[in-house]
């Protein structure tokens, strides 16, 4: 079982790294999915996903803080609603596949909306840089 938590939590890994750049992957979701399978197989990829330059604060602000940086809310919700948009106007022709990605788009809305926002000054950030 330890080794299938394994291979799961790389693959969400991976595909957490790819929804950096392709807006209709969640990020945060697949990398907290990896940290829970890592958690209860691997302690080093654990602590290596957390201390992960790129992909760490994704985990990290969820984990530990409970929100997102003002940000993240912003470029999120932007990135979201465009490909929404595009998608159920251009794309999808099925009335009721169109309604199911705007209730979604709106519940993970006001979701996001939801969680606490985090203040990262900068002062913050360079601590962490270094």
């Amino acid at each position: 079982m330890k080794y299938i938590c394994i291979v799961l939590g790389s693959l969400f890994v991976v595909l957490g790294f790819i929804g950096i750049f392709v807006p209709l992957l969640p990020t945060t979701p697949f990398l907290l999915v990896s940290a829970a399978l890592f958690v209860r197989s691997s302690d080093r990829l654990y602590n290596w996903l957390l201390n992960q330059k790129l992909l760490g604060p994704y985990v990290r602000n969820f984990v530990h803080k409970k929100g997102m940086p003002l940000h993240a809310k912003i470029y999120t919700l932007v990135i979201m609603w465009t490909s929404m948009i595009y998608s159920t106007f251009f794309i999808v022709e099925n009335l009721h596949i169109q309604i199911l990605l705007m209730a979604i788009s709106t519940g993970v809305t006001i979701y996001i909306l939801s969680l606490k926002t985090l203040n990262i000054d900068k002062k913050n950030k360079k601590e962490k840089e270094s």
